[in-house]
């Protein structure tokens, strides 16, 4: 058994969130790749745009570290929701070396600083805007892998892709007729515990 590294356990899942955000957009055209394929627009572009902000405001500004990296989506001014989609004229070779700029900026801060380092979060009311670096990493960690999850299933709807990673699609195996026999039974018992619950 070896002794707990509470870092290397911290970066460990957030780098298996961030490779696997990435491996959602590989394969995919332009317009695949910046898609809306929710009521409100979720696309994979925009996401990993997103989670790239996130890093760089949690695990940078927020602990007097600015990475001098310029995002007009989120500074005051910037229209509602700027940082879940990207322009035509910000390319996928754009947001993804941001991301990756991110990450290591993101990785220096954790190297550098204690967990029990405070910091303050500059677009947090002032009364709770200090946190540790641990709660930035776990907060930044579950959005990371929430937008992941999203991702999951915004490319399912694109072309059928799925999985955690290239190597591990994490699913039961099954040709396309399992698959669809599977999904129609599923469809079966949501009709049926509907039908009882209203007959009840």
């Amino acid at each position: 058994m070896t002794a707990p590294d509470a870092k290397a356990d911290l970066h460990f899942y957030l780098q298996s969130a961030r490779d696997a955000l990435l491996w959602k957009l590989e394969g995919l055209s332009e317009y695949e790749a910046r898609r809306p394929l929710t009521p409100t627009g979720t696309n994979l572009l925009g996401l990993v745009k997103h989670v790239a902000s996130v890093e760089l405001g949690y695990l940078g500004d927020t602990f007097g570290r600015p990475s001098g990296e310029p995002l007009p989506w989120v500074e005051d001014g910037a229209e509602p929701n700027a940082d879940m989609w990207a322009t035509a004229d910000e390319s996928r070779e754009q947001i993804v070396g941001l991301y990756h700029r991110a990450w290591a900026h993101a990785d220096a801060t954790l190297d550098a600083l204690p967990l029990d380092a405070v910091g303050t979060v500059p677009w947090w009311p002032s009364h709770r805007a200090e946190v540790t670096l641990h709660h930035a990493v776990v907060r930044v960690i579950g959005d990371t892998h929430r937008h992941t999850g999203h991702a999951d299933i915004v490319r399912e709807l694109i072309d059928g892709a799925v999985g955690m990673n290239k190597g591990n699609d994490s699913i039961p195996p099954g040709d396309a007729a399992w698959w669809a026999d599977h999904r129609s039974r599923l469809e079966r018992a949501a009709r049926e515990a509907d039908r009882d619950a209203r007959d009840a």
